[in-house]
């Protein structure tokens, strides 16, 4: 088996798909007890949870936005067979969770408000994760890691450490002001339309281009590629009028006078150098107001930075398992 990875337990991209199937996947399966989390407002969640032989601790891995805890098995892999227990689960609206029964195309992403992702997040914190072994730590990607720090700055000191994978601190708009933005938003809210899906966004209509994604790294986006065209609860691909309207106001919340000053642990932020997804100034930002933060560019890599090639991934994910393990 070591020759199809890394000494972290990454899978290198030769044999990569095959890998991922035929070991990765199935030693998952086998370590999984998957379990239902009651959200706020009674929305069940899907969670994962992965229990280490000799635990060093608890990861708690949250994806970002259209992606689904089953994107990250990789990463789930390389922190079980590095001694820490995971737990994974599925936002609301996203992957195997409860979806809003009033949409029906499988691929439109939906909130009614920011705050009920962070409820879900303690809801999985009471339920779960009381339940693992500490310390406990963060890894989040993108939408997850706005989620995260917006619970972090209200329970500043239930996490050891954390680490952000591009978080989204503020999206990216395509050139729209920011008043405009909200204000199309709010009006389309007003008018009844908040779970109607924006113009620029079209339903999902099958694979996706490698070269307009979020991946650098050929073998891992066709890996989870292949996976997405053929389970629907994965075709997760443009928000809502709501959700839009959430994310353009989630700076001002994270931002706000006093809350990243909130945050008592160490923190790594991770910009992707080339990311077109998320505004890396808000990331610095960010980092310069909380009081144990480091950011750190990553060369080489779009958004979604755990898609990279080997030699970007492999350097990334080691600092970030030196960093959950010192001191």
């Amino acid at each position: 088996m070591a020759d199809f990875f890394n000494p972290d337990g990454l899978v290198l991209s030769d044999h990569y798909a095959e890998t991922m199937n035929g070991t990765v996947l199935p030693f998952l399966k086998a370590q999984r007890k998957a379990l239902s989390v009651t959200g706020t407002g009674g929305w069940k969640l899907a969670c994962d949870r992965y229990d280490a032989l000799s635990p060093r601790g608890t990861v708690l891995v949250l994806h970002g936005f259209t992606e689904c805890a089953e994107k990250f098995s990789e990463i789930i892999f390389s922190l079980l067979r590095n001694g820490y227990s995971v737990v994974a689960y599925d936002q609301r609206g996203h992957g195997r969770s409860g979806r809003d029964p009033r949409i029906t195309d499988p691929s439109l992403t939906h909130v009614d408000r920011f705050q009920d992702y962070v409820a879900d997040l303690e809801a999985v914190q009471d339920q779960v994760l009381r339940q693992m072994p500490k310390p406990w730590y963060l890894f989040a990607h993108s939408m997850g890691g706005a989620v995260s720090l917006l619970f972090l700055e209200a329970h500043p000191e239930e996490f050891a450490k954390a680490a952000f994978c591009a978080p989204m601190i503020a999206p990216q708009r395509g050139g729209l002001p920011l008043a405009v933005g909200e204000a199309m938003c709010m009006a389309a809210k007003c008018l009844g339309q908040g779970r109607k899906r924006i113009p620029m966004s079209r339903p999902w209509s099958g694979p996706e281009e490698f070269e307009t994604s979020c991946a650098t790294g050929r073998e891992r986006f066709d890996w989870y590629d292949a996976l997405r065209v053929a389970t629907e609860a994965y075709h997760n691909n443009g928000p809502t009028y709501s959700w839009t309207l959430e994310g353009f106001r989630v700076t001002k919340r994270l931002l706000a006078p006093g809350q990243p000053e909130k945050v008592r642990l160490p923190v790594r932020i991770y910009t992707a150098a080339d990311d077109n997804q998320v505004i890396p100034e808000a990331q610095e930002a960010m980092t310069r107001r909380l009081p144990m933060a480091e950011r750190r560019v990553v060369a080489g890599a779009k958004h979604e930075i755990y898609r990279s090639p080997d030699g970007v991934l492999f350097p990334w994910w080691r600092e970030i398992l030196d960093f959950f393990a010192e001191g």
